[in-house]
């Protein structure tokens, strides 16, 4: 069976969603050096001038930002944990249709994980709907440390990898159902 006989919407959908992710995933993998420089600079500080306070905060988001902007990433390049005892003696077919089982268990994680991610990002904006269709932005969240910074920007990287991460899971989700009709995309 060729890729014409698969719906080229959903081709495109697969290819878009993988180039997307691709182009972000990379970006992640510079994070880390981000994340060293902010290690480093925090060792310095506290050798030979008074501790920075924002570097443990800045070094935890950039952390943060790195493995949950990288996930999707991963997922595509096939790179996370699996048990592989049964799975890897299979034919391409049938770990296809164990996928496509499984990632609708992954498709409700991630559903319950972008509702508490967006539910978390409108709390740190002080969303609130009190007059009309439109929020009202109120006191924006901040964390309780000495350097107080805005929460908003982390929860917005967290919701937007859960998201990346959904429409990486739906992408993983047609190609097994193109392999289990055949169709390599």
């Amino acid at each position: 069976m060729t890729a014409a006989t698969f719906p080229q919407p959903l081709i495109g959908f697969v290819r878009l969603v993988d180039r997307m992710n691709y182009g972000v995933g990379r970006f992640a993998m510079y994070l880390l050096f981000a994340l060293m420089a902010v290690l480093m600079w925090s060792s310095i500080s506290k050798t030979f001038f008074n501790p920075s306070l924002w570097t443990l905060e800045m070094a935890q988001f950039v952390m943060v930002a790195y493995y949950i902007l990288g996930g999707p990433y991963a997922m595509q390049m096939g790179a996370h944990v699996r048990m592989d005892l049964f799975y890897a003696k299979q034919a391409p077919r049938t770990r296809a249709a164990w996928d496509g089982f499984t990632v609708f268990a992954l498709i409700f994680y991630l559903g319950v994980m972008i509702w508490g991610a967006a539910e978390s990002f409108g709390y740190s904006l002080g969303l609130r709907w009190e007059d009309g269709l439109l929020p009202e932005i109120g006191r924006l969240e901040r964390s309780a440390t000495a350097w107080r910074p805005y929460l908003w920007p982390i929860k917005l990287v967290m919701l937007v990898g859960f998201t990346l991460m959904l429409l990486q899971a739906l992408s993983a989700l047609i190609r097994d159902m193109a392999t289990l009709r055949g169709v390599h995309i």
